[in-house]
């Protein structure tokens, strides 16, 4: 265990100690996850826990987060049982992601026990939702100028091959930027990523720099394919609640 697993162990000790939970998963999300950060990123950790049962049934609840840390170094928050089994049952991309980060603090028997539950729940159309969404956003806001920042074009070729993987698995993607990576590309679209993977991990901060129009006009094309496609998809969400009903009941403690 290095000097900053030692320090973010301290503080999810710190997080059950100070809030009365029992945390069940702790891992990392963001660049970090995902295999591409720069020298300097700071640590995304992100958590599950579980309270006692009278906090659920106080005419008062207690708020289904917990923001613990946000500075330079760490961001550490963390969502209750209770939202996290919510949000599974609408097949939550973002939870997918946390149960798969190559990086993981903590965990329980517990955990496993959801996530075997969870993978039930996984919507092909939900999650392409998400991820089209997130690369479509991502390419209209920073992409469009003749100069840009490179590091955004991660933030929009990541979701896309997300798309991809789901569509061509039928199974919630890789979190590893190296996983997705190895699924077919047009050559001289997997050379420019390449390169702009070794940019970014050898830079504090990737700068402005000229827009790529090759990666622009893959993106576009990529983005309209996907619309069409999610868009003809029938809604494949699991309707059922009996079984995270269960495990929440049979969790809280």
């Amino acid at each position: 265990m290095n000097q900053i697993e030692k320090i973010i162990d301290e503080k999810l000790n710190e997080i059950e100690e100070k809030e009365h939970v029992k945390i069940l998963h702790a891992v990392e999300s963001g660049s970090r996850a995902w295999g591409f950060a720069s020298p300097d990123s700071d640590y995304d950790v992100r958590f599950i826990y579980v309270r006692k049962k009278e906090a659920y049934l106080a005419l008062n609840p207690q708020r289904d987060v917990i923001e613990w840390q946000l500075d330079e170094v760490l961001d550490i928050n963390g969502w209750d049982l209770k939202k996290t089994l919510q949000h599974f049952h609408k097949s939550n991309a973002t939870l997918f992601e946390w149960s798969n980060s190559p990086i993981v603090y903590r965990t329980t028997k517990e955990w496993q026990a959801i996530y075997t539950e969870a993978k039930d729940y996984f919507s092909i159309k939900s999650s392409l939702y998400h991820y089209y969404g997130t690369a479509n956003g991502n390419f209209l806001e920073y992409l469009q100028e003749d100069k840009v920042k490179y590091k955004k074009y991660f933030y929009v070729i990541r979701p896309l091959l997300a798309c991809k993987y789901i569509k061509e698995h039928i199974s919630p993607p890789p979190v590893l930027f190296s996983e997705l990576m190895k699924q077919e590309l047009p050559h001289e679209i997997e050379q420019v990523i390449q390169e702009l993977l070794e940019v970014k991990a050898n830079t504090p901060e990737i700068g402005k720099g000229q827009r790529i129009d090759i990666l622009n006009q893959y993106i576009e094309k990529e983005l309209s394919e996907y619309k069409t496609y999610v868009t003809g998809l029938e809604d494949d969400r699991k309707r059922e609640w009996d079984t995270f009903d269960k495990l929440f009941l049979n969790l809280i403690f």
